[in-house]
Protein backbone atom coordinates (compact mmCIF):
# COMPACT_ATOMS: atom_id res chain seq x y z
CA UNK A 1 0.00 0.00 0.00
CA UNK A 2 1.09 3.63 -1.34
CA UNK A 3 2.13 6.23 1.43
CA UNK A 4 -0.40 8.88 1.24
CA UNK A 5 0.98 12.26 0.70
CA UNK A 6 -1.04 15.47 2.37
CA UNK A 7 -0.14 18.93 0.60
CA UNK A 8 1.45 21.96 2.84
CA UNK A 9 -2.02 23.55 2.53
CA UNK A 10 -4.14 20.33 3.46
CA UNK A 11 -1.64 20.11 6.82
CA UNK A 12 -1.95 23.95 7.52
CA UNK A 13 -5.84 23.43 7.28
CA UNK A 14 -5.53 20.42 9.70
CA UNK A 15 -3.36 22.03 12.50
CA UNK A 16 -5.62 24.77 12.49
CA UNK A 17 -8.79 23.42 13.04
CA UNK A 18 -6.49 21.56 16.30
CA UNK A 19 -5.64 24.82 17.64
CA UNK A 20 -8.72 26.35 17.71
CA UNK A 21 -10.05 23.29 19.97
CA UNK A 22 -13.81 22.85 18.66
CA UNK A 23 -12.93 19.28 18.27
CA UNK A 24 -11.10 16.81 20.04
CA UNK A 25 -7.23 15.48 18.21
CA UNK A 26 -8.76 12.26 17.94
CA UNK A 27 -12.05 13.42 16.37
CA UNK A 28 -10.37 15.09 14.13
CA UNK A 29 -8.10 12.07 13.48
CA UNK A 30 -11.25 9.78 12.80
CA UNK A 31 -12.83 12.52 10.70
CA UNK A 32 -9.42 12.87 8.25
CA UNK A 33 -8.65 9.48 8.27
CA UNK A 34 -5.22 10.10 9.71
CA UNK A 35 -3.59 8.73 12.95
CA UNK A 36 -3.29 11.25 16.30
CA UNK A 37 0.36 10.68 16.14
CA UNK A 38 0.61 11.99 13.09
CA UNK A 39 -1.52 15.20 14.18
CA UNK A 40 0.63 15.51 17.03
CA UNK A 41 3.73 15.65 15.20
CA UNK A 42 1.93 18.54 12.58
CA UNK A 43 1.08 20.46 15.24
CA UNK A 44 4.18 20.46 17.03
CA UNK A 45 5.92 21.26 13.64
CA UNK A 46 3.58 24.20 13.04
CA UNK A 47 4.56 25.67 16.51
CA UNK A 48 8.21 25.32 15.63
CA UNK A 49 8.39 26.81 12.87
CA UNK A 50 6.07 30.16 14.29
CA UNK A 51 8.80 32.37 15.07
CA UNK A 52 10.26 31.73 11.81
CA UNK A 53 7.93 32.87 9.59
CA UNK A 54 8.05 36.58 11.16
CA UNK A 55 11.42 36.29 11.54
CA UNK A 56 11.93 34.99 7.37
CA UNK A 57 9.81 37.63 6.55
CA UNK A 58 12.10 40.45 8.06
CA UNK A 59 15.36 38.78 6.53
CA UNK A 60 13.16 38.67 3.03
CA UNK A 61 12.53 42.73 3.58
CA UNK A 62 15.93 43.57 4.75
CA UNK A 63 17.77 41.64 1.36
CA UNK A 64 15.35 43.29 -0.57
CA UNK A 65 16.87 46.68 1.26
CA UNK A 66 20.08 46.44 0.77
CA UNK A 67 19.69 45.15 -2.66
CA UNK A 68 18.21 48.33 -3.10
CA UNK A 69 20.48 50.48 -1.92
CA UNK A 70 23.41 49.15 -3.68
CA UNK A 71 21.55 48.95 -6.89
CA UNK A 72 21.09 53.01 -5.89
CA UNK A 73 24.56 53.04 -5.18
CA UNK A 74 25.70 51.30 -8.37
CA UNK A 75 23.36 54.15 -10.40
CA UNK A 76 24.61 57.40 -8.65
CA UNK A 77 28.31 56.11 -9.29
CA UNK A 78 27.13 55.81 -13.03
CA UNK A 79 25.80 59.00 -13.11
CA UNK A 80 28.71 60.89 -11.56
CA UNK A 81 30.99 59.11 -14.26
CA UNK A 82 28.68 60.43 -16.81
CA UNK A 83 28.29 63.96 -15.57
CA UNK A 84 32.50 64.17 -15.66
CA UNK A 85 32.50 62.53 -19.21
CA UNK A 86 30.13 65.11 -20.46
CA UNK A 87 32.01 67.99 -18.68
CA UNK A 88 34.78 66.78 -20.39
CA UNK A 89 33.60 66.98 -24.04
CA UNK A 90 32.17 69.84 -23.56
CA UNK A 91 35.29 71.45 -22.60
CA UNK A 92 36.82 69.95 -25.96
CA UNK A 93 33.89 70.57 -27.92
CA UNK A 94 33.31 74.42 -27.06
CA UNK A 95 36.39 75.80 -28.14
CA UNK A 96 35.75 74.20 -31.71
CA UNK A 97 32.21 75.51 -32.48
CA UNK A 98 34.00 78.98 -31.53
CA UNK A 99 36.40 78.47 -33.98
CA UNK A 100 33.95 77.14 -36.39
CA UNK A 101 31.98 80.64 -35.75
CA UNK A 102 35.03 82.66 -36.12
CA UNK A 103 35.49 81.40 -39.80
CA UNK A 104 31.85 81.63 -41.00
Amino acid sequence: MKRKRYTPAFKAQIVLEILKEEKSMSELASEHGIHVNQLSQWKSQALEQLPNLFDNQTKAVDKLKKEQDEEREALYAEVGKLTTQLSWLKKKIWPRKLEKNVWI
